[in-house]
Parts: structure tokens; sequence; C-alpha cells
């Protein structure tokens, strides 16, 4: 099994800086471009099936990246984005690109201690979902020869991720994914193994 672990292009709320999470935010022209040269370079990929977050900027990156083909994409709240709740919609870092929220400080640099806000998840709860689809994927016997994309998002990507991070409590290894960064797992007998990290076709 081959798995193609992408997150969507870049939305006006990334350009923005605005906590997006569960909000249902379209991809600005940008990220349009970005998932059309991702799947340019991912062209010659037999993709068999895609599992996509059912929030639209990971379903139209899954979109772009398979334009053309007939490959069916299912639809996965799992790998949906983490749910700020009340925090959504506010913006978390000021002109200067400093981050200006205290709740996202930790988010972005003790995640861990991140606790969960109003009507929102914490960093175990994703955890929690994204391996639960992870394991169910990696077990399923008609996806063992499978060549999988996933579309997620940045937080969701890193909690899915985890499943193959050699170091736990390295959450966000480094940072955040960039937008249509692609990580390339190969899954065989249980064991999975990157072929790939965070790698950008733009």
């Amino acid at each position: 099994m081959k798995i193609y672990v992408v997150r969507h292009g870049v939305t006006e709320w990334n350009r923005l800086k605005k906590v997006q999470g569960a909000a249902d935010i379209p991809l600005a022209e940008e990220g349009v471009y970005l998932a059309k040269k991702t799947g340019e370079a991912l062209k010659e990929v037999p993709f068999d099936i895609c599992f996509s977050s059912p929030l639209q900027r990971a379903r139209q990156t899954a979109g772009y990246i398979l334009e053309g083909r007939d490959v069916p994409v299912i639809l996965d709240k799992r790998i949906q984005e983490i749910d700020f709740g009340a925090l959504e919609g506010t913006r978390f870092k000021d002109d200067s690109g400093k981050i200006s929220s205290p709740e996202m400080e930790l988010f972005f640099h003790h995640p861990l201690e991140f606790e969960r806000p109003k009507d929102g998840e914490n960093i175990d709860d994703i955890l929690e979902r994204t391996k639960d689809f992870w394991q169910e994927k990696i077990r399923d016997p008609e996806l063992l020869d499978k060549t999988i994309l996933v579309s997620s998002h940045g937080c969701a990507v890193r909690a899915l991720l985890q499943n193959v991070y050699q170091n736990k409590a390295d959450f966000w290894h480094g940072s955040v994914p960039p937008n249509c960064s692609v990580n390339i797992v190969e899954v065989e007998n249980g064991k999975a193994w990157f072929l790939e990290e965070d790698k950008v076709f733009y």
C-alpha cells in the first residue's frame, strides 16, 4: 500500500491568518493554482482511491489533483481539520507575523497543552479520530495493494502521520505542513515508513 497524504491548497483565511478549523472555507485562486501544479506532478501516480475530508478546500484539492481521472473520492470526517470551536474566524497573527493569540501560541508551540476550546477539540481528539481512520485503512484487505490519495488539513495531516513518526512527542515535526505538500508513506505488513516528507511541487 502506498499512501499520498496531501494538505489542501491556500485559502483566503490562510492568507489572512485566521483560525480556520472546521469552518468550510474554499480554496483561493492561489490554492487552485497549487492544487493544479501538484496534480501535474502526480499525474503518473496510479491512484486507485481517494479519501478526503468533507470540507470543500480538501475536496477541491483532491478534485484538481485527480482532474480527468476516474478515481472514486470517499469523504471521511475523521480526517477533517481540528475543530477550533469558538476560536474559529479569529485572527491569530498580527501584521508583523507574530502570533497574537495565547491559545494559538500554545497550539503551535506546545500543542499537547492546547486546551479544548468551547465547542471545539484538542490534540488528543484529533489524534484519536485520525488514528481510527489510519488503523482501519491499513488493515483493510481490499486496500493492501492500492495507491491511495488522502486529502486533508495541516493539523489533521500531522495527527494522521503520528502513526508513522518515530518521535510522538514532537507533534509538528518542525512546522505545519506547507499548503499542497505531499507526504508519501509505504505500508507493508502493518509497518509504515516515509518515502517523501512534506514534498512540494511548486
